[in-house]
């Protein structure tokens, strides 16, 4: 491939994956939000090791070396993910022995809660197709775990571009419609292992959703 060609595929997949790790930093804010009895030694510790982690994620990406790049961000996504269950396990056990002040005990929920999508939206763009250099890579986007809209028009509508893939914005709607009506919508999901990780998201997000209303409820 000519040089400028891979400048130009550089370029775009930077911009691609962007978003993906403003939504990781954004998680390891959300953290430091969290009370230090939620979270797995110092509320600072989770999100150290993840920003520890994206710095090689991002370099083998620029240098091409794309197997250890999906290894450090599957790395990432393993840690985040433990910590977001961890710290939902501390914050349901608490609830009975009423541990955390209700100023706490909100935020930590909401802060749970959005942690919740951010993390499964980056599940399911980082393994979706073969994941974000396979879905670069090709001309455009026909098969995967989930049936987007745009995959099931026609060839030639010209509703849609035929080089269209999927973006980090399309995996977090689903993401957000998963944790908010406990469904993907209108993307339906095909993968089993896409189907295992909308259920735990879902999980989560009841368990979430139903803390903030007992608390709710208990106010009133």
């Amino acid at each position: 491939m000519p040089k400028n060609l891979n400048d130009k595929a550089g370029a775009v997949g930077r911009r691609l994956r962007l978003p993906a790790v403003i939504a990781l930093l954004a998680i390891c804010v959300l953290d430091l939000l969290l009370p230090e009895r939620l979270t797995f030694g110092p509320n600072w510790l989770v999100p150290a090791g993840a920003v520890v982690l994206l710095i090689p994620t991002i370099f083998f990406h620029r240098t091409g070396r794309h197997q250890l790049n999906v290894v450090f961000g599957i790395s990432i996504l393993v840690l985040l993910t433990l910590a977001l269950w961890w710290s939902l396990v501390f914050l349901i056990a608490g609830l009975p022995g009423k541990r955390l002040p209700p100023e706490d005990l909100l935020r930590s929920a909401v802060a749970l809660w959005i942690s919740n999508i951010l993390v499964f939206a980056c599940w399911y763009w980082r393994l979706d197709a073969g994941g974000p250099h396979a879905r670069e890579s090709s001309a455009g986007h026909t098969k995967g775990a989930f049936l987007f809209p745009q995959m099931a028009l026609p060839q030639g509508s010209k509703l849609i571009d035929e080089a269209w893939k999927p973006e980090f914005v399309d995996y977090l709607f689903i993401a957000f419609n998963t944790s908010t009506a406990f469904s993907p919508t209108d993307v339906p999901v095909l993968g089993r292992w896409a189907k295992v990780l909308m259920m735990l998201q879902s999980c989560i997000s009841l368990a979430t959703v139903a803390i903030l209303a007992a608390r709710a409820i208990n106010i009133l």
